[in-house]
Parts: structure tokens; sequence; C-alpha cells
């Protein structure tokens, strides 16, 4: 006689609205904050996050007298669950709506020179317009893995490649010599560069673009300062330590002058190097309402500086 296999229910699909539950504890960082969000009880919330919990097969926050923590699987099914909170919303409303309620966090990775002159002073206006979204800002000089869901989006000097990422061209500055206004009067129309004392990009860096135009063009200049910090080498420039090649679009956030030349100059001129900056993000989560209208407000901020550029 053969033994009856014993019924197991299967693992159900997580619900829409367990999953909208999720997304609200995981930001509100508590039952009470999302229950008042969403209009229910705290008891449903508590609830249904056990039930989809058990549905998923992971343990989703530790709750504690402070609130809720989020689990590293919480972390893990976050960027899937706002996939979905996507598709609904584009099931059900139409893009203006998305655009209004767009909230939550969106980590943003920036060079450090980029983030201090152009995105820290754009958040204001972005704060204006989103009020619900929070950002996160690494202006760290390592770049940060978008694939590995390290932030949501970047911007990048060189176009990034791979199958997971969207990325847009936001438009190229060029480079030019410029130094505070009384260093470039003292200097005059420069017959050789190497006659300006210079602001250089330290040696780690010495194959970055700017650093290979000035060891070519001025090899034996005075370096007054060397250092990757590029904040640091505006605020040394803007003192009158010495001349620097600085991107274009900068000389409108800064009171620093192009430096004159003389026409045999002018060749090395036309080598200064240009850059082009690019906007991407992780293609699973470009339709996320808080991370398209992040996207947005860059693509048009950042390409209104490039035509000031």
């Amino acid at each position: 006689m053969v033994a009856k296999k014993q019924d197991v229910a299967p693992a159900q699909d997580p619900r829409w609205e367990d999953v909208r539950i999720f997304l609200a504890a995981y930001r509100h960082k508590s039952l009470g904050a999302a229950a008042g969000r969403l209009d229910l009880d705290t008891s449903t919330v508590s609830r249904r996050l056990t039930v989809l919990e058990s549905s998923l097969g992971i343990r989703l926050f530790e709750r504690t007298r402070e609130g809720l923590i989020a689990t590293r699987g919480a972390e893990r099914v976050l960027a899937a669950a706002e996939a979905m909170e996507a598709a609904h919303g584009r099931l059900t409303r139409d893009a203006s709506d998305l655009e209004a309620e767009a909230e939550g966090v969106v980590r943003l990775s920036v060079a450090p020179g980029m983030a201090d002159a152009f995105v820290a002073p754009a958040l204001v206006r972005l704060r204006a317009k989103h009020p619900k979204i929070d950002i996160e800002l690494d202006a760290s000089v390592r770049p940060l893995d978008l694939t590995r869901h390290e932030a949501d989006l970047a911007m990048r000097s060189t176009r990034p490649h791979g199958a997971e990422l969207v990325v847009t061209k936001l438009g190229t500055a060029g480079w030019l010599a410029a130094g505070a206004p009384a260093l470039v009067k003292r200097l005059g129309r420069l017959t050789s560069w190497n006659d300006a004392p210079w602001i250089a990009w330290d040696r780690d860096l010495a194959s970055f673009p700017p650093a290979r135009w000035l060891a070519q063009h001025a090899p034996k200049a005075r370096i007054a300062l060397r250092t990757s910090q590029f904040t640091s080498q505006l605020v040394a420039a803007e003192s009158g330590l010495g001349v620097l090649l600085i991107p274009l679009p900068y000389m409108h956030t800064r009171t620093l002058r192009a430096v004159p030349y003389a026409e045999p100059l002018a060749p090395s001129a036309q080598a200064w190097p240009t850059d082009d900056l690019w906007l991407v993000g992780h293609r699973a989560l470009r339709d996320v309402p808080r991370v398209a209208a992040v996207w947005t407000f860059l693509a048009e901020d950042m390409r209104r500086l490039a035509r000031l550029g």
C-alpha cells in the first residue's frame, strides 16, 4: 500500500496590497506611520506584513520599540517591490499623477566637484517640485556600482556600459585655463604656459586628461599646489595661488577669469580636454516614480547648464 503524500499548500505570489504596505513600512520605519500613510489600522499593517513575509519566505523587518529595522531581505526585494509599484502606477495613473506622488529616498552618485558646484545647489529646486523625495548624495571619488544597487542614479564623465543600465548624454563641456582676476591681470597675455604658477592634479590622477595636458604643455612650470581634490583647487585658484584647467560651466559659479594667451599658444589651447556628462540609472528602477522624477529633473537642469557653458 502506497502512503498518501501529505498535501502541502503552495507558496502564494505576493499581493500588490501587501507590497504597498511593505513599501510604506520601509519608507516610514514605523507600523503606526505606515498605517497612517495608508489610512489603515496598525494591526492590519502588522498582519499583512507577516503574510508577506510568509509568502516570500524571508523576514523583512526587525520590530523594536524604536520602530522597524529593515533586514537584508528587505533591502534585496526593495527594487523589485518598487518596480511593481511603478507597473501598478502605469496601469492606474497618468504621468502627472506619478510625478506628483513620487516619494522616498533616491541615492545619487556624483563626482565631488560636480556635487559641490551644481547638484547640491540644485536640490532646493528639486525639493520644491518633489517635497516627498529625499536625496542621499554620495560625492566620493570612487564611483558606486549601480548594478549592485549601491546607488539609484549617477552622473559620470565617461559612458558606462551594461545591459542593466540606461544612459543618456547630458552635454559636453570644454576645459580652459583660468585664475583669479588679479593674478590673470598680473600675468598678462602668456607667451608660454610655463610662465604661470599652476594648480595641478596629484600623482594619483596623472593619467587624467587635464593632468596629461599640463605635463605636456607646461613641463617646466612651477606647481604652486598639487591636489586631486577639485574643490580645493577651485578655492586655491580664487585666492590667487595659481591658474588651473577648469571645465567651462564652473566659470559661472566662481570668481575666475580666462587666462589670455598669445597666438603661438593657440594650438595647445585647442588641445584642452573636453568632458562628456552622462546620466545613468538601473533599468529595473528607471520607471519607479521617485527615480523617474529625479532623472527628469537632473536631465533638464544639467542640460540647461550645458547650454550656459
